[in-house]
């Protein structure tokens, strides 16, 4: 070999774990690495280190386990089963069930989820279990309570869709509303950020061209050893959101490592430590194995808008450390950002998995099969007609500016017959709203323009949203109308519940 390629091998993973028995690699958490490179150089490192072992330690919604509960005499066919009142998933058979990190509990709603059920489990917690069925000649138990262990099931496979995104858009929040979303509350007006991922801690970011991991790859998962067993749900290399698909053994692992979590007014999941050691078998792996938080890029997007994640508006393009550092900045405004994810616990995972192969405990493995590097993430198609607001508002919109009299106002509303008047400044853009209930108050208390009694912060909508998501906002805000508007504020028309009611019959468009 020429040894001038980035890509030449300098070892082989065989070579590597031969140094293991010996006592003899050289391991380096990802920490360690960018220290040494930022010292001695990329040349050097890829020539003195075996392995850069990485972690993270973040919520995992795409988590769950397959369990088998064995058969209780007489046995039972399964069709509904709970644990701790939280449901699996039952479509397979008699006493096997999928127990998802986000399923709900009927009884405790955000407080209690399957994360919370599996981290019980893992810590040695008695869980209620409770089965019913239809019965059958073989199967004929209709019902079933009892109190299990995780000694007292026969498998408990952590299986988990997505994990490891490489990175992940960090959010914030435009709207004037305290939103409750995954990526944690956001304040109105701008007023936070958050985001997640361990930077320049995380395995995809360590090998970011793919060239170590696969199918087969043996990795730390939740406090125990596990495999990568595919690329991850909504898996995207050449977008940097890569992800993983994982397995391991839930008797192995341990609850410092999986923790159930609720998010307020969101939902519950599960925050799932993952380590995955890298071999340095070339130079361009030593050099992504070396990149800083500084480094890595994210995109901060707008989650005050109800779109897909793709078509979020961009606010900005931040790096891991600026993030880190505890404030970034939107327009001309410094705002605070926080991480969802443990960093700490990130280091932590990548300190014991070195631990592990310098005590010749945990052995690196050669993927069978590479994870794809590209991939086309596609959308859901609705294929059947969805109306919008643009298909349901009134164009012809009466408006009113702040200095109008009440009375004329009221006259012109009993007039129209209306019960909503968006109130404007010279150029059309919304200021405010007036109902007639405001109004028959302001004459009430003899007020005479309507900047005395206008709503300032207006509830509104977009002309190409979801008839459904504009009639959720209007029930969570308890209101009958609000204006439609561009991006520029100025109003295009009016929806109301009864224009929804109108032209939305059984929940089909009559237009």
């Amino acid at each position: 070999m020429s040894g001038n390629s980035e890509t030449d091998e300098i070892r082989s993973v065989e070579e590597i774990n031969e140094k293991i028995k010996r006592g003899d690699a050289v391991v380096l958490t990802a920490e360690e690495m960018i220290k040494l490179v930022e010292s001695s150089g990329v040349e050097v490192a890829a020539k003195e280190v075996d392995v850069v072992t990485s972690g993270t330690f973040g919520a995992m919604c795409s988590s769950g386990v397959f369990l088998n509960f064995g058969h209780a005499d007489p046995p039972i066919k399964m069709t509904k089963c709970w644990l701790n009142d939280v449901p699996l998933y039952k479509g397979l058979a008699a006493v096997d069930g999928y127990l998802g990190a986000t399923a709900l509990s009927e009884t405790r709603g955000f407080e209690y989820g399957g994360g919370h059920v599996i981290e019980d489990l893992v810590s040695g917690k008695e869980v209620e279990l409770r089965a019913e069925s239809y019965g059958t000649d073989c199967y004929p138990r209709r019902h079933i309570e009892t109190v299990i262990t995780i000694d007292d099931l026969n498998q408990a496979i952590l299986v988990n869709p997505r994990n490891c995104y490489q990175t992940y858009d960090a959010a914030t929040n435009s709207t004037d509303r305290v939103i409750y979303t995954y990526m944690g509350t956001l304040l109105p007006n701008f007023g936070n950020v958050t985001f997640s991922g361990a930077g320049q801690l995380n395995p995809l970011c360590k090998d970011w061209n793919y060239e170590t991991l696969g199918i087969g790859t043996r990795i730390f998962l939740g406090g125990g050893t596990g495999y990568i067993i595919g690329e991850g749900t909504q898996h995207s290399p050449q977008a940097g959101f890569g992800t993983l698909m994982v397995r391991g053994d839930l008797k192995q692992m341990q609850s410092r490592y999986l923790r159930g979590a609720s998010f307020h007014r969101y939902g519950v999941t599960l925050y799932v430590g993952v380590g995955i050691p890298i071999p340095i078998i070339n130079r361009r792996v030593a050099s992504t194995a070396a990149l800083k938080d500084e480094d890595i890029t994210v995109t901060i997007k707008d989650y005050g808008v109800p779109r897909r994640p793709d078509l979020r508006p961009v606010v900005g393009k931040v790096t891991y450390a600026d993030l880190r550092s505890g404030k970034v900045t939107i327009g001309d405004k410094d705002v605070p950002s926080s991480s969802l994810s443990s960093y700490k616990m990130a280091r932590e995972i990548s300190e014991v998995l070195k631990k592990w192969i310098l005590e010749g405990r945990f052995f690196l493995t050669k993927p069978v099969e590479p994870l794809p590097r590209q991939r086309t993430f596609k959308p859901l198609k609705v294929k059947r007609r969805e109306p919008k607001v643009r298909d349901v508002m009134r164009k012809e919109v009466i408006t009113a500016q702040p200095s109008d009299d009440v009375k004329k106002v009221a006259r012109k509303l009993v007039e129209k017959g209306i019960d909503h008047l968006p109130v404007v400044d010279e150029n059309q853009r919304l200021v405010g709203i007036v109902t007639s209930w405001d109004l028959a108050r302001a004459l009430a208390n003899e007020k005479a323009k309507l900047s005395e009694i206008m709503t300032r912060k207006v509830v509104t909508a977009l002309e190409n949203e979801s008839i459904d998501v504009v009639a959720r906002r209007m029930a969570r805000h308890n209101i009958s109308g609000v204006p439609v508007v561009d991006e520029a504020r100025c109003v295009k028309g009016i929806i109301t519940t009864d224009d929804i009611s109108k032209k939305l019959v059984g929940g089909r468009s009559t237009i």
